[in-house]
């Protein structure tokens, strides 16, 4: 009987592991104010999915229905190290290889050198983590692949576990004061879990607004929301329709829900057929 229990005990614990660290991996977040290239191809408005740099992207190799999952584990705070020159947007991966393709023309949000901006960073699933965003130095050349030594040495913006507001990690801070195009990097380093996303957002730095004499200064009030991400269900496409259907199902916590049911009806079923093995049996009659 002991022995009966210990084999369920062990089928049991082996189940769950199962369930806890055989699942598979979700998608989690990226930068979605400014917006980063794979929110842009992978869930902007129509004119930013087409675009031909996004077009360009997605031929090069960039699963922009996956935009949030530019994930690498085991960083550990060794970006520099982990993530080689020329693939700071793709994290490394080629799944998203297409992220890192040298272009002025990608799709830009502009913004005001020196001014106040509101950071909204998308995510499907909440880590505790550090966030640590750069900007690109003076000179910097888009046509050129992008390589860390055209990062600032310092983010201009750090922020741990910051708050959220409609379903966005959100940041308030000061924004450099650049001229022209350039890439704003973000670092999200997470500690609930061994991974570490990677976003580029193209900006185009325009001049602070100057009060003129006899005219009240002119204001832009902050940002305040983050942007509507759609999901990946609502979301138009530039690859193939199947490709779409394979790659773009959304993991949702519905999955895991499932996972959950299936393996505590394999723990009853199990249990149940011990206890039926393992009920005494009146000794048979002899004749």
């Amino acid at each position: 009987m002991q022995r009966r229990l210990a084999i369920v005990a062990a089928a049991i614990g082996a189940l769950l592991g199962a369930l806890v660290f055989g699942a598979p991996a979700q998608a989690h977040g990226a930068m979605s104010t400014p917006a980063s290239r794979s929110v842009v191809c992978g869930a902007g408005t129509p004119a930013q999915m087409n675009s031909a740099a996004c077009k360009a992207a997605v031929a090069a190799g960039a699963d922009v229905t996956d935009w949030d999952n530019i994930r690498v584990p085991g960083v550990d705070g060794r970006d520099r190290d982990v993530i080689p020159d020329g693939k700071l947007c793709s994290g490394g991966l080629a799944k998203f290889a297409g992220l890192d393709l040298p272009r002025s023309d990608w799709p830009t949000t502009k913004v005001k050198a020196g001014a106040t901006f509101t950071f909204a960073y998308k995510q499907r699933i909440p880590h505790q983590g550090t966030f640590r965003i750069y900007v690109t130095k003076d000179g910097f050349d888009p046509t050129k692949p992008l390589r860390w030594e055209n990062l600032e040495s310092t983010p201009f913006l750090t922020a741990t576990n910051p708050g959220m507001q409609n379903s966005a990690y959100i940041m308030k801070g000061t924004l450099p004061k650049k001229t022209g195009r350039q890439i704003i990097y973000t670092i999200w380093q997470t500690t609930s879990t061994p991974d570490t996303y990677y976003s580029c957002s193209d900006v185009v730095f325009t001049a602070a607004t100057k009060a003129t004499s006899g005219a009240a200064p002119q204001t832009t009030a902050p940002q305040t929301t983050a942007p509507q991400v759609p999901s990946k269900e609502a979301q138009p496409s530039l690859v193939p329709q199947a490709a779409v259907q394979a790659a773009g199902k959304p993991r949702s916590r519905a999955l895991a829900t499932f996972g959950a049911s299936a393996v505590a009806l394999l723990i009853v079923m199990i249990v149940g057929g011990v206890v039926v093995a393992t009920r005494k049996r009146p000794p048979p009659k002899h004749r």
